[in-house]
């Protein structure tokens, strides 16, 4: 089995430098490949990446001609990921690589087929922002509620799962909104297909606005309207049956 570890990243000069090193020297247990995807960066993170990124072995660089939105550089990501299994990394530090090796292994172990990360259980995680709290349990909360799941943290960078999972549905938004589009047609399609979906506690080194942190209040409010706008969502059914619209 082969491994994508795709990085969305925006302006991120001061960190990915040290991530992207922390990944790249990292056993993953299988073959592995990191596609990174630059979402028009101006504060020199694109140059970091052409002159030290770009070239490596194991290694691809997509880079955008505007900014789009962290959806969108996930989009781009998934497009050009050649893995069986696709594991999500932010390029800000708040997360630690090394919790990624577990949740692989659950699916390689044949025990699942998507793994959520939460901040919530488990590794030790930094105290922040109370707001934030509440509005990701509130978001979690919703999601569960109208897919008939039990997320704990639906917000989390974290998710691990098997590349042909994207050939059940489209996914379509391009800003923080993916993490409740993803969670909602991975739910709705599971109901058909028998995905078994895992959580598994991890550490998190959340930063603040001055440390440079980007999801804000707005965010949460757009992640409403989303949660009510694929309420009603379900996969492509033929005979009852779930199909790929790919």
């Amino acid at each position: 089995m082969k491994l994508s570890l795709v990085i969305p990243v925006y302006n991120e000069r001061t960190f990915f430098p040290i991530l992207f090193e922390r990944v790249y020297g990292m056993d993953f247990g299988l073959e592995r490949e990191i596609v990174v995807v630059d979402d028009f960066s101006t504060d020199g993170t694109r140059e970091y990446i052409r002159e030290n990124v770009e070239g490596r072995p194991g290694v691809k660089v997509v880079y955008h001609d505007k900014n789009r939105g962290k959806g969108a550089a996930l989009h781009t990501a998934f497009a050009h990921a050649t893995g069986d299994i696709i594991a999500i990394q932010d390029a800000d530090l708040e997360y630690d690589p090394a919790d990624l090796i577990p949740m692989i292994k659950l699916i390689t172990d044949g025990y699942a087929d998507v793994v959520y990360g939460s901040r919530f259980y488990g590794n030790p995680h930094r105290i922040l922002y109370h707001h934030h709290f509440i509005g990701n349990k509130i978001i979690s909360f919703l999601v569960n509620v109208l897919s008939d799941m039990t997320f704990s943290d639906i917000e989390v960078c974290y998710k691990v799962f098997r590349r042909e999972i994207l050939d059940y549905f489209d996914l379509t938004l391009t800003d923080f909104g993916f993490e409740v589009e993803f969670t909602m047609k991975v739910s709705k399609t599971a109901k058909y297909t028998n995905w078994r979906i895992y959580e598994m506690g991890i550490s998190y080194h959340g930063r603040t606005y001055a440390e440079g942190k980007k999801i804000n209040w707005k965010d949460g409010v757009k992640a409403l309207w989303y949660i009510l706008k694929f309420a009603f969502w379900k996969p492509r059914l033929v005979d009852g049956k779930v199909v790929k619209v790919r």
